[in-house]
């Protein structure tokens, strides 16, 4: 009996070293939690993996692209922006890859972040030749303007956004003014997200400008439409992204690249934690849900991540071993 207490005893104290042989091997670790909802969403699910599945210590800082990429080539830290969208940042980027301060460890986003025009699924369906812009500026028909329903709409970016300027530019390029069409500024993001609400309520035909991952393309059904050209990066830089640019060209908005990027520090000191980080990846349409469910269930950052993983473990289980799965479950 005394050889069964011991035993016993002598199994707990080695469970309990070994979770603080792992804790203290990863360590402590900052994550940037990024001021925009997918990223924040990450950086949540980051931590419950990181804290309850690894053993780290995890502490979120609040944090936005260039501020933060700074921090962390400067001063190391913090150690894990989880989504970075890194042609902002892509010359510094390399530099600091190459010098050995920083690494990108994974592709967050699979599909890349996403840019374009947009039509309602239900009118691709309806309307199956409508395959690219130039096809639904043959149709003004099928895209009442708001305040003026003899005249078709092509839907802009919100003010005093970038994708302002190539949008217009595109709609100049397009000839989309001869064809009957106006370019509607619908003030905000808000008021861009009302325009397609309310598109989808009347099942009315909505052509304009989004971008992905975003709540409003996990809540509604959109289809992106082709530019039927390749993106041009040259052109991009020089006329499609510059206002007022006197003769633009028909282009295709550039893919983002996103990644997960970390300090060398935190590669060299995470052991096991590490494989994660370099694994886990998740497309647009799934962080598209998660981001609809946050708004209509008035969800924190915190909450999403649960939210993620209580409803797609086929997705997450995958970037860790069982054993770190069984853990993160159990937190939940």
């Amino acid at each position: 009996m005394k050889k069964l207490i011991a035993s016993a005893i002598f199994a707990l104290g080695a469970y309990a070293l070994a979770g603080s042989a792992q804790a203290a091997e990863c360590g402590d670790v900052s994550i940037a939690e990024m001021n925009w909802a997918s990223a924040g969403v990450a950086a949540q699910v980051d931590k419950i993996i990181l804290q309850n599945g690894y053993g780290c210590n995890v502490t979120l800082v609040t944090g936005d692209t260039q501020p933060t990429f700074t921090s962390m080539d400067e001063k190391g830290e913090p150690d894990v922006a989880p989504e970075l969208w890194v042609n902002a940042v892509r010359t510094a980027l390399d530099k600091a890859v190459s010098e050995g301060r920083l690494i990108e460890a994974a592709p967050l986003l699979s599909d890349g972040g996403v840019e374009g025009w947009w039509i309602p699924k239900f009118l691709a369906d309806a309307h199956p030749d409508i395959k690219t812009v130039q096809d639904a500026l043959k149709h003004p028909e099928l895209f009442p303007a708001p305040e003026d329903s003899s005249k078709a709409a092509v839907y802009n970016c919100p003010s005093g956004w970038n994708c302002q300027i190539s949008t217009a530019n595109l709609y100049k390029a397009l000839g989309a003014e001869k064809l009957g069409f106006t370019l509607v500024d619908t003030g905000s993001a808000a008021g861009l997200d009302g325009s397609i609400a309310n598109a989808f309520e009347k099942k009315t035909g909505w052509l304009g400008y989004y971008w992905a991952p975003t709540a409003i393309l996990g809540k509604y059904d959109m289809v992106r439409l082709s530019f039927n050209v390749p993106h041009d990066k040259k052109e991009w830089d020089a006329c499609t992204a510059i206002q007022d640019c006197a003769n633009p060209k028909v282009n295709s908005y550039p893919v983002s690249d996103v990644y997960t990027v970390v300090t060398k520090a935190f590669a060299s000191k995470a052991g096991i934690a590490m494989d994660y980080v370099k694994t886990r990846k998740w497309d647009n349409g799934t962080v598209g849900k998660v981001l609809a469910w946050m708004t209509d269930n008035q969800g924190t950052n915190e909450d999403g991540a649960k939210y993620f993983l209580k409803t797609y473990p086929d997705m997450w289980t995958k970037w860790v071993s069982p054993d770190v799965a069984t853990k993160v479950k159990a937190s939940l």
